[in-house]
């Protein structure tokens, strides 16, 4: 069977990287970082969450070349600062009037249906916007772990022709459930690693450089500029600022390839998958 680094047309042996810059749309400092990112660093592609309140102004400066999926979100992490769904959905809504805080949360509280009109009209936005996704992910993984929320997620991607950034075999293993069979079996992409760098990003990322194996790894940051906006609402604003710091360093390009790994962007694998539909 053809894997994926051979249907993009490498050897089966070759290294794939993909670098994210997620969360642009959630703030100004995360949608300047998020740019900044892809445009000076190394990052290839970036994630847009589009309940957002900066998510118009981020859609507004993507380039028609510059590769960008949605990053579909049905949580609003923080404590003080507050986004919630486009379709109003009381289901969707915590106390506060925003999505829930927790996942735990907004599982036992969600709506299927409801869910499913949610992540329709944050696609069908960012389109609207003019952003030609190249992917589909989920935000916090409220979408992957459970399967009445990954079916809507799967039959999203299917209609709208778009690979899903998924975590690993080892989640999937969590999960209880074959997620990342379901989607294969569909016809529909993911990349065969996911690794979320989460403080200390230079030491994690240098380490994932370290032991890439075989397939297409996608390495996930959340930079952000420096900022007093994000700092005030932010808990983890100082490890966000490293991230963009990581990202375009000078050095890393360099380090990238004495790694072995060859970078790609999600349009690729965007464009295999419409192929075979």
């Amino acid at each position: 069977m053809e894997s994926l680094v051979e249907a993009l047309g490498y050897e089966a042996d070759s290294r794939l990287l993909i670098i994210s810059a997620d969360q642009l749309g959630s703030t100004h400092a995360a949608t300047a970082g998020g740019l900044s990112a892809v445009r000076e660093g190394a990052a290839t592609t970036g994630t847009v969450m589009m309940p957002g309140p900066w998510s118009r102004h981020a859609v507004d400066r993507i380039e028609a070349d510059e590769d960008f999926g949605v990053h579909l979100t049905l949580n609003a992490e923080l404590d003080c600062f507050r986004w919630g769904p486009l379709t109003s959905a009381p289901s969707l809504l915590d106390g506060d009037g925003g999505f829930p805080r927790t996942v735990a949360d907004l599982w036992d509280h969600a709506d299927a249906d409801e869910v499913r009109r949610e992540c329709r009209a944050q696609l069908e936005r960012a389109t609207l916007w003019g952003l030609d996704a190249t992917h589909l992910s989920t935000h916090l993984n409220a979408l992957q772990q459970r399967p009445e929320f990954f079916d809507v997620l799967l039959d999203i991607a299917i209609e709208a022709g778009l690979p899903l950034r998924l975590e690993g075999p080892a989640a999937q293993a969590t999960a209880g459930f074959p997620f990342r069979d379901l989607a294969r079996d569909e016809g529909v992409i993911t990349p065969d690693h996911f690794r979320l760098v989460r403080g200390g990003a230079e030491a994690h990322f240098s380490a994932v450089l370290d032991n890439l194996t075989p397939g297409v790894t996608v390495v996930a940051f959340e930079p952000a500029i420096a900022a007093e906006e994000i700092r005030a609402i932010d808990p983890s604003a100082t490890a966000r600022m490293n991230d963009l710091a990581v990202l375009t360093d000078r050095s890393l390009p360099a380090r990238i390839a004495e790694s072995g790994a060859q970078l790609i962007g999600f349009a690729a694998l965007r464009d295999i998958q419409r192929s075979h539909q």
